[in-house]
C-alpha cells in the first residue's frame, strides 16, 4: 500500500451521508466511495435517492457497495431503523455526514414568517445535525466504535447573511455545536468537525446569485464575487479534498471541533 493509500482510504469502512442526494452530499458521497468506503445515503425523496445509487453504482461498477435509505433525518424513529439498517447491511458504519439543510425565502427581520422560520431551523439543526449525531453517536460509544462526525457549517456560521435570519441563527448553532460535541464525544474517540462551504451555484440559490435571463450575476451575486478575494464561485468538487481529510483517521485523527472554510477567501476579505 502507497503512503498516499496509507494515509487516506477508508477500505472497510462505512459512511452514511444523510442528505447525500444533494448536490454536496453526492459530492461528499462520491469522494468517500472512491476512497474505498461504503456508502448510505440517506434522503426524504425516492426519486433522489434512486438517482444518486444509480450515479455512484456508475462509479464503482455495481450496487455491492452502497445503499439507499429513504429517511426523514428529522425524524427519530426514522433515523433509529435507518441505522438499523444500515449496520445490518454493512456490519458496522463508521463515519457520518449531516448534509441535510437549506434555506426557504427571504425577508427583513419584522417581515419574518415564523413558521418558515421554524421550518428552517428544523431543517438546519434537528434533521441537519442534532438527531442523526444524537442516534449515531450513542450507538457508537455503546458498541466502542471510534466514529468520525462531518457536519455542514456555512459562512453564515462566521458572519450573518442578510435577510435569512433562521439560516443565521441555525448554522451558527451549528458551528458551536460541533466545537461543543467534540469535546464531549473525545473520551469516546469519536471526532466531530466541520465543512464550511463558501459560495457554490446549486438550484437553492442560482436564482439569487445569477440572473436567469441574461447570465449576469445580481446584485447579491456581485456582492458575493467582490467578497470573495478568488473572484468566483466555488466547484463543488472543490470540497472533496477536505471532506477525504477529516474522515480518514490516519490523516486526522488527532483533528476534532475544527470547522475548515472551503471559500475562496471569503472569510478572508478585508478593506
Amino acid at each position: 500500500m502507497s503512503y498516499i493509500e496509507e494515509m487516506f482510504s477508508l477500505a472497510g469502512k462505512t459512511a452514511i451521508i444523510s442528505g447525500g442526494a444533494g448536490a454536496i452530499g453526492l459530492l461528499m458521497s462520491e469522494t468517500l466511495l472512491r476512497a474505498g468506503a461504503n456508502i448510505v445515503v440517506w434522503s426524504r425523496s425516492e426519486e433522489s435517492i434512486n438517482n444518486a445509487v444509480e450515479h455512484l453504482a456508475e462509479i464503482a461498477g455495481n450496487k455491492d457497495s452502497i445503499f439507499g435509505q429513504q429517511v426523514d433525518a428529522g425524524e427519530e424513529g426514522q433515523v433509529e431503523d435507518a441505522l438499523a439498517g444500515a449496520v445490518e447491511r454493512f456490519g458496522q458504519v463508521d463515519i457520518l455526514i449531516n448534509g441535510v439543510g437549506g434555506n426557504i425565502g427571504k425577508s427583513s427581520f419584522i417581515d419574518t414568517d415564523m413558521e418558515t422560520f421554524k421550518k428552517v431551523l428544523h431543517m438546519n439543526l434537528l434533521a441537519g445535525l442534532m438527531i442523526p449525531t444524537k442516534i449515531v453517536a450513542k450507538y457508537w460509544i455503546n458498541a466502542g466504535v471510534r466514529g468520525c462526525i462531518i457536519n455542514l457549517t456555512s459562512m453564515a456560521s462566521y458572519n450573518p447573511l442578510s435577510g435569512v435570519w433562521a439560516y443565521d441563527a441555525a448554522k451558527s448553532a451549528t458551528l458551536n455545536l460541533t466545537v461543543a460535541s467534540a469535546n464531549e464525544f473525545a473520551p469516546h474517540g469519536i471526532r466531530v468537525n466541520a465543512i464550511a462551504p463558501g459560495f457554490f451555484l446549486g438550484k437553492q440559490n442560482k436564482a439569487l446569485l445569477v440572473d436567469q435571463e441574461t447570465g449576469d450575476y445580481t446584485a447579491r451575486g456581485r456582492s458575493v464575487i467582490d467578497h470573495t478575494p478568488y473572484g468566483r464561485f466555488g466547484d463543488v468538487k472543490e470540497l472533496a479534498g477536505a471532506t477525504i481529510f477529516l474522515a480518514s483517521e490516519a490523516a486526522s485523527g488527532f483533528v476534532t471541533g475544527v470547522s475548515i472554510p472551503v471559500d475562496g477567501g471569503y472569510l478572508a476579505h478585508n478593506i
